[in-house]
């Protein structure tokens, strides 16, 4: 018989650590259990990852398999483990510890299956001055939840149901198989009652026996001051009920924010471009601009140049659950005419012509470099 590539199997390479090779193995395991992955190829492919994790997890066989190409040495026939593998032994004990992480999901062989709802996903547009001061929205989606009539049993009046007589109400089976390793337990979902525990004798008019049924909801939702673009408010519990015992998911609110004509945001800063004509630069001059909070009479001083940036302490964006602020910035540019009549040419030129050029050291360093 071919002998197996383990380290294939597993997706490793043949260097990897202990550590390695028991993290592949619990994600491969997670993706082919027969109970997780209901496809046809998903029960052999589980076969030969155990396989594959029963002579890799051991030192003594993997110093084997590396040498003589088996887990035992010249004489091993390269069988590897049947079944599904034994969760409970072998491999130094990690079997066990890795598939309590996929039966942890279910609640425990002696409870009731536990799952969690799906989470619903909605987005809300907000604008420029929404999201930096904060308001209350009203949001109406599509969600599954118990049915009230029936309790969530899908029974009808919520009664016409009894304990399932395989499973004990618990919703979950062992079964048991021999195997060369030894007993191989495994824990599934019980077929009879679809894991819910219940036999319906009934099935309730409202939901069709389901035990949950789509409605229309509407929730107010608070969205704090200083919340941004592609940020998400999640509200616990107000996603889809599970279709057996467990909890529901969440309801996550995805945040747009609309652009604002004047300003850009930047985190918690505001960033506004002033256009000036290159006069009111060159004498100074007080203007009044728009902010958050307000307008504000900006000192702009003399021979300031196009691009200076002036900073306006606290008068940007809230920070998120923090009673601080972001600051605003304002870019000074100089705006030229875009024509010139002739009285307006003859003055700029009387002007040009009594510029000391050795006031602008730039230039004259650009005319000394020509």
């Amino acid at each position: 018989m071919a002998k197996k590539d383990y380290y294939s199997i597993l997706e490793v390479q043949k260097d990897a650590s202990a550590d390695e090779i028991k993290s592949a193995y619990r994600r491969l395991a997670k993706k082919y259990h027969p109970d997780l992955n209901k496809t046809p190829e998903a029960a052999e492919k589980f076969k030969d990852i155990n396989e594959a994790y029963e002579v890799l997890g051991d030192d003594k066989k993997r110093a084997n398999y590396d040498q003589f190409g088996s887990a035992d040495g010249p004489q091993f026939s390269g069988a590897g483990a049947g079944g599904f593998g034994d969760f409970f032994g072998g491999a130094g004990g990690g079997f066990s510890d890795i598939f309590s992480d996929i039966f942890s999901a279910f609640g425990g062989s002696n409870q009731r299956a536990m799952e969690k709802g799906d989470d619903i996903f909605v987005n809300l547009s907000l604008s420029f001055e929404e999201a930096v001061f904060g308001i209350e929205k009203t949001i109406t989606f599509s969600k599954i939840e118990k049915c009230n009539d029936c309790k969530g049993t899908g029974a009808k009046d919520g009664k016409n149901f009894s304990v399932c007589p395989d499973c004990h109400g618990t919703g979950r089976v062992r079964y048991q198989q021999n195997t060369m390793f030894g007993t191989t337990i495994r824990e599934a979902g019980c077929t009879k009652c679809n894991a819910t525990g219940k036999i319906i004798k009934e099935k309730c008019d409202a939901c069709n026996g389901k035990g949950v049924k789509r409605v229309q909801k509407t929730v107010n939702v608070k969205i704090p001051a200083g919340i941004d673009d592609g940020q998400t408010i999640r509200l616990r519990g107000e996603g889809n009920a599970p279709l057996r015992e467990g909890v529901n998911g969440d309801l996550n609110v995805r945040i747009s924010v609309m652009p604002h004509k004047l300003f850009v945001r930047k985190g918690v800063d505001v960033y506004l471009d002033l256009y000036l004509p290159f006069t009111k630069l060159i004498l100074g001059t007080k203007i009044e601009i728009p902010t958050l909070k307000g307008n504000y009479l900006l000192t702009i001083p003399e021979l300031s140049p196009s691009g200076t940036v002036m900073r306006l302490k606290n008068r940007g964006i809230k920070n998120l659950n923090r009673d601080t602020y972001g600051d605003m910035l304002v870019t000074l540019k100089a705006e030229p005419p875009k024509t010139l009549d002739k009285t307006t040419r003859k003055m700029l030129e009387e002007l040009d012509g009594k510029i000391d050029p050795r006031n602008y050291s730039k230039y004259q360093n650009f005319l000394s470099k020509k």
